[in-house]
């Protein structure tokens, strides 16, 4: 459905936006422009475009017309002036700290972060001078007592890889705005289709493209969306200069076709993950289950209030502990024992020693991320399979049957 703007809906922008085949010999798709340099008429010209003073492309490490239809369809649905698209989530995510932040500064984030970008953040940024502090970022007034005219970035994942913390993004973005701060959100496990944070005050986004935009399983990429001149400036700089994250055309066409079918891939995440959530919730060897569409969940209320729908990520806790989450993840047939995400495939994976290993033991604890928790990305299959599935692998974590009938093909 189009809005009261006019503007075209989710999915029609999605499939036609910047695109018309009789501009390119009536081929539907768009051609993948498979080069790594670009002529010019002239020296001149060259020239200008190095200048800057003539639009047009030079070279693919900074621009190319395949990734830059991919970049005009990825602002547009998060509703940002331009965007950037990368080679990784963390391509994308050190792409933006490369350019924003300089020895001295310091930047806030939340308490819980992926792994890599934790590493990132207190392995990397530190070296080189940058000071990084963590803060309970589901209270905006906590940031209001820590941040200071030092603190450059305020960054966060909501909900956040892997407990499902969800931050209220208009409420941070605010009191970060009082200090001049940058606010970049990670929307990863959203996408825009479910959340658009730079509509609710945040500066920039940021997207592993690997995971729901792609949605098949068949690539790394990163995104990044905002205004046009932060765009421009995290191009020349993060990308084109520290980085090189550099997305190749034929992952950007893959990309762009997965973004043809997204709402319709989210929505059935999201319907699916909801009755797991609930199914979870209410079986006798489940302690928690962290989901932003159960009432029970701690920030359902804002979850609801900045998410049209809630996700297909689940985060869960057994009785048994770590041995018996283990076992559980051991025993699932269907459902496929990998890290990532917002595949079509059901994957379940264990944190602490896979995705967030990154953490030191102390650091896991200090942080949110216990050894017990499990992290299970509810894909595309009949949901009564997935259900099934789990309930066999519960019943065999619990003692119910012996796991020596594993494996067994789907």
């Amino acid at each position: 459905m189009s809005d009261v703007t006019g503007k075209k809906g989710f999915a029609t922008r999605a499939i036609h936006h910047a695109y018309n085949p009789l501009d390119h010999q009536g081929a539907l798709n768009p051609p993948v422009y498979m080069t790594s340099t670009f002529a010019f008429d002239s020296a001149a010209q060259g020239g200008r475009r190095f200048a800057e003073e003539e639009g047009g492309y030079i070279y693919s490490r900074i621009s190319n017309p395949t990734l830059a239809l991919l970049e005009e369809r990825m602002a547009i649905l998060e509703g940002g002036e331009a965007a950037l698209v990368t080679s990784s989530g963390m391509g994308a995510i050190t792409s933006v700290f490369w350019t924003l932040v300089k020895p001295g500064d310091e930047i806030i984030v939340d308490r819980t972060l992926y792994g890599c970008t934790f590493t990132f953040f207190n392995h990397g940024l530190e070296r080189f001078g940058v000071k990084v502090r963590h803060v309970d970022l589901t209270d905006p007034e906590k940031l209001a007592d820590e941040i200071n005219d030092k603190t450059r970035v305020v960054y966060f994942e909501t909900p956040a890889n892997p407990n499902m913390r969800v931050v209220d993004i208009e409420a941070i973005s605010k009191v970060a705005h009082s200090k001049n701060a940058t606010v970049v959100v990670d929307n990863t496990y959203c996408s825009p289709y479910l959340q658009r944070p730079l509509e609710l005050g945040a500066d920039l986004v940021v997207h592993s493209a690997t995971k729901y935009l792609g949605g098949h399983g068949d690539l790394t990429a990163g995104a990044i969306v905002g205004s046009a001149e932060l765009m421009h400036d995290i191009r020349l700089i993060g990308l084109k200069d520290m980085t090189g994250a550099v997305l190749s055309p034929q992952d950007a066409q893959l990309i762009l076709r997965g973004l043809k079918t997204l709402n319709l891939r989210m929505d059935r995440h999201c319907k699916t993950a909801q009755t797991v959530a609930k199914y979870l919730e209410n079986h006798k060897l489940v302690s928690k289950v962290y989901y932003p569409g159960l009432e029970s969940f701690e920030q359902h209320a804002v979850a609801k209030k900045q998410m049209s729908d809630f996700g297909g990520m689940i985060a869960l806790e057994l009785k048994g502990g770590l041995d018996m989450g283990q076992k559980m993840i051991d025993a699932c047939q269907m459902i496929v024992r990998a890290v990532s995400l917002g595949d079509a495939e059901t994957l379940i994976q264990h944190p602490a020693t896979m995705t967030h290993s990154t953490y030191t033991e102390e650091e896991r604890l200090k942080y949110d991320i216990t050894d017990s928790l499990v992290r299970l990305s509810v894909g595309l299959e009949e949901e009564e399979d997935i259900l099934a599935d789990l309930d066999q692998a519960l019943e065999i974590a619990g003692g119910g049957r012996n796991v020596s009938v594993m494996p067994k093909s789907a």
